[in-house]
C-alpha cells in the first residue's frame, strides 16, 4: 500500500530567484533570516539534508551522502509569489501570468453588483491588514452593517463581518457571490471570509475564516490520481487552494499544531495515496507579521516533531518535504511574499540520499508522485523518481 505524505511549509524560502529584483524583492532569503534567531533550532532537518541543498549558506552541512534524504533546491516558473499560484505549479499548472492584485482597491465594475446581489454597503475597500482593519472599520461596522472589503499584496478579496451582524453562513454567501463575480480578468486567487467578534477596542477574529479559491485552469497531479482510484487527502487549506478539485477526502486546521497532529492521525491509518498537508503558521502567522523569533520558533517546533512523523512510517512511504513561496520576516520594504527558491527534501526507508540541486520547476513533485504511483503526469515537469532509488 503506497503512500505519499507532502507537506508544504508554506512560505519557507530560501533564497532569492533570480528575477526577485522585478517582484520587488532585493536580498531576501527567508531561511536565512530565521537562522539569526536565538529560537532556530533544526537538527532533524539538517541531517535531512536542509543546509546541504544547493545556495543554501547557513547552517552546519551534514556533508556528500551524510544526509538522510534526497534534497534538491526548486526554481518557480511560473510568473508569481503566492500561495495559490505556487501550490498549483506543485500539482502541475504553471501560471505563466501572476494573479491580479489590487493596490487601489477594486473598480466599480465589481464592486457595484456585489453591492446589488448583497444590498449592502462597502467600508474600506483598500490594502489593509487583517487586524488593524476591523480595528478602524469595526465600529462603522457594527453601526451601518455594511461590509469591510479589503485585500492586501496577494490576490484577495476579503470580506470581514461582525458574527452578530452577519451571521457566519450568510457571510459565506456573500464571498460565494463575490466569487461569481471576481472572473475573468478580475479572477483573484481567493475569496476569504474573516468573521470577527467582541466590542470597539477588542475585537478579534475567529477559525471561522473559509477561502473561496479559483478553480485550478488544468488537470493536476491531484485529478490525476483521484481519476486513477486513488486517495487524495488534503490537510488544512489545501482543499480550498485547488477549490476541492481532485480531493477525496478533507480536514481543515486551525493552525500548525493541528496541522501536525492531523498528519500523525493519518500516518496510522491504512489509505492508498497523497496526504497533501499545509503548515499555515509561517507565512500568517510569522512572515507577513514580520516575526523572526516567531517564524524560527514554529520551525523548531515542525523540527522536534519530525522523529514522530518519521518513526510513523511505513517501508514504502514517502515524505516530501517543500514550500510555496517566501515571507522573508526579516524583510521591512513591504510584508507581501517574498519571490525566492524553495526546498525539496524527500524521505523514505528506501530513498538514496542524493542531492539533485536545482530543479527547474516546482512541479517535479508532482511528476514525482504520479510516477511513484505509476502514471505519466499530464503537464511539464520532470520526475526524480528514478534517481531516488538504489538500482540492485
Amino acid at each position: 500500500m503506497k503512500r505519499v505524505f507532502l507537506i508544504v511549509l508554506d512560505s519557507f524560502g530560501i533564497g532569492e530567484m533570480e528575477d526577485a529584483p522585478s517582484y520587488g524583492d532585493v536580498d531576501v532569503n527567508t531561511l536565512r533570516s530565521v537562522s539569526a534567531s536565538p529560537f532556530f533550532h533544526l537538527p532533524h532537518l539538517r541531517q535531512l539534508g536542509l543546509f546541504d541543498i544547493e545556495g543554501v549558506r547557513v547552517g552546519e552541512k551534514m556533508g556528500s551522502g551524510a544526509h538522510k534524504a534526497a534534497i534538491a533546491r526548486l526554481r518557480e516558473a511560473s510568473a508569481g509569489k503566492d500561495t495559490t499560484i505556487g501550490h498549483w505549479e506543485i500539482a502541475g499548472i504553471r501560471s505563466d501570468r501572476p494573479l491580479p492584485t489590487y493596490p487601489d482597491g477594486f473598480p466599480e465594475e465589481v464592486l457595484e453588483p456585489f453591492r446589488q446581489r448583497t444590498g449592502r454597503e462597502i467600508l474600506c475597500n483598500r490594502p489593509y491588514s487583517g487586524t488593524a482593519v476591523i480595528n478602524d472599520y469595526g465600529e462603522e461596522h457594527l453601526r451601518t452593517g455594511a461590509l469591510i472589503v479589503y485585500t492586501s499584496a496577494d490576490s484577495v478579496f476579503q470580506i470581514a463581518a461582525h458574527e452578530d451582524v452577519v451571521p457566519v453562513e450568510e457571510l459565506y454567501g456573500y464571498c460565494r457571490i463575490a466569487r461569481e463575480i471576481l472572473r475573468g480578468r478580475h479572477g483573484v486567487g481567493r475569496v476569504i471570509a474573516r468573521p470577527f467578534v467582541g466590542e470597539k477596542g477588542s475585537f478579534v477574529r475567529t477559525s471561522r475564516r473559509h477561502d473561496f479559491s479559483i478553480e485550478p485552469p488544468g488537470v493536476t497531479m491531484l485529478d490525476q490520481m483521484k481519476a486513477a482510484g486513488k486517495d487524495v487527502i488534503a490537510v488544512g487549506k489545501i482543499y480550498d487552494i485547488f477549490a476541492g478539485k481532485g480531493i477525496t477526502e478533507s480536514v481543515f486546521t486551525s493552525g500548525n499544531e493541528e496541522g501536525i497532529q492531523r498528519t500523525l492521525a493519518y500516518l496510522n491509518k491504512d489509505f492508498e495515496g497523497l496526504c497533501f498537508v499545509n503548515l499555515v503558521d509561517f507565512d500568517m502567522l510569522y512572515g507577513h507579521r514580520r516575526d523572526v523569533d516567531g517564524y524560527a520558533g514554529a520551525l523548531s517546533r515542525f523540527d522536534d516533531m519530525l522523529p514522530q512523523i518519521m518513526g510513523k512510517m511505513r517501508e514504502d512511504d514517502l515524505l516530501i518535504l517543500t514550500a510555496d513561496h517566501g515571507c522573508d520576516p526579516a524583510y521591512r520594504a513591504t510584508t507581501d511574499h517574498t519571490r525566492e527558491y524553495t526546498p525539496l527534501i524527500v524521505y523514505g526507508k528506501k530513498i538514496m540520499p542524493v542531492n539533485l540541486r536545482t530543479r527547474k520547476t516546482f512541479a517535479d513533485i508532482g511528476a514525482t508522485v504520479l510516477q511513484y504511483f505509476g502514471m505519466q503526469p499530464e503537464f511539464e515537469g520532470d520526475s526524480i523518481y528514478e534517481q531516488l532509488y538504489r538500482r540492485n
